[in-house]
């Protein structure tokens, strides 16, 4: 069942003029919307590291102190992997080649995840009624009150004190636990209503289930031990974990976004305004920080434009933001990214009250 909640489309000169320039802007440059040689070099680099990485842990089995080093790496990679290569394809802006997108958008189900569900829950729900209570899935995580429509809990006055735990979790959570929830309810919230579940998805499902059992459990334990592979199961997981679900947080969940109680199903604004309302960039001007994160520090040209490859965020920034100027519309960005998880702390703390 399809939401009912509908965005204002009486007054849309801001999307209209924003669409213009950006057209405009590939067009004068004869650049494609979609990746580039860098983003297919980035791609390489991060699975050559993944193989690498696995391979040393798994096969070569360095001194442990090495080892815990390469797990946490290990992490990191994980998460690039999700943010430059997945998160691309699964918008289809990776390439103008569509079966190399949907290809590679199955790196989700390498890393235990599945794509089927990452777009209804991301693609669809997330990026359409961001930051919406009962609609944006994203923003229900369990012990934890973001919006202030959920029901404020005696444990949420806890929750800036926990949520580094919950974070580090979630990784795990997600990929052991979460995906079968969502598999056997047919539902991608507790309130949701049912998904259509093909019966190739779900063959997928479980074909590529199994695959990472392998690939991340049956085989580490027959080569390292089963409390090797735990400790390294549990470093891994929990530093992916970790960068997955700050990286969203720092984009939604800092003062300067706005959590809408929509009332008779009508936005008052029109979607793109919406968007600008309730996402944030930060740390923009780091070079490392933007090809480690596939660009998701820009995450307001990421919600504006979803199948724009992340590699030409940069250049649609300053667009973007005088187009804001322009019509007076607010553009919310942190300097670093310390300060937006300032930022996300303190809502996290005015949350819990």
């Amino acid at each position: 069942m399809k939401s009912t909640i509908k965005f204002n489309n009486a007054n849309t000169l801001f999307s209209k003029d924003l669409k213009v320039k950006i057209n405009h802007y590939f067009q004068a440059s004869s650049k494609k919307k979609t990746g580039n040689r860098r983003i297919f070099l980035k791609a390489a680099i991060l699975l050559v590291s993944f193989t690498t990485l696995y391979s040393m842990l798994v096969f070569v089995q360095p001194h442990w102190s090495l080892s815990i080093l390469l797990c946490l790496i290990f992490g990191v990679n994980l998460a690039a992997i999700g943010f430059n290569i997945m998160h691309d394809a699964g918008h289809n802006s990776f390439s103008d080649n569509k079966n190399l997108n949907t290809f590679l958008s199955y790196t989700l189900n390498l890393l235990g995840g599945n794509i089927y569900f990452w777009k209804l829950k991301h693609n669809i729900a997330h990026h359409t009624y961001t930051n919406i209570d009962g609609e944006d899935h994203d923003i229900e995580i369990k012990f934890m009150r973001i919006h202030h429509d959920q029901a404020l809990k005696g444990h949420h006055r806890y929750q800036r004190l926990y949520f580094p735990i919950l974070y580090g979790v979630s990784y795990l959570a997600w990929i052991f636990y979460q995906d079968y929830e969502k598999y056997f309810r047919q539902k991608m919230g507790k309130n949701s209503e049912t998904f259509a579940f093909p019966l190739r998805e779900k063959a997928i499902f479980w074909i590529s289930k199994t695959l990472h059992f392998l690939l991340f459990i049956v085989t580490p334990v027959y080569f390292v031990g089963w409390l090797p592979t735990l400790i390294g199961l549990l470093i891994v997981g929990v530093v992916c974990g970790l960068c997955l679900a700050t990286v969203f947080q720092l984009a939604h969940v800092v003062s300067g976004t706005e959590f809408k109680t929509v009332d008779a199903s009508k936005v008052a604004d029109e979607w793109m305004i919406h968007q600008l309302q309730s996402t944030a960039n930060f740390a923009t001007k780091s070079k490392t920080l933007t090809w480690l994160l596939g660009g998701l520090n820009f995450q307001v040209e990421h919600h504006l434009f979803p199948k724009i490859s992340h590699v030409h965020y940069p250049a649609i920034n300053a667009i973007v933001r005088e187009t804001c100027f322009e019509h007076n519309i607010p553009y919310t960005e942190f300097g670093s990214i310390w300060q937006a998880f300032r930022s996300h702390v303190q809502v996290i703390h005015f949350m819990s009250r």
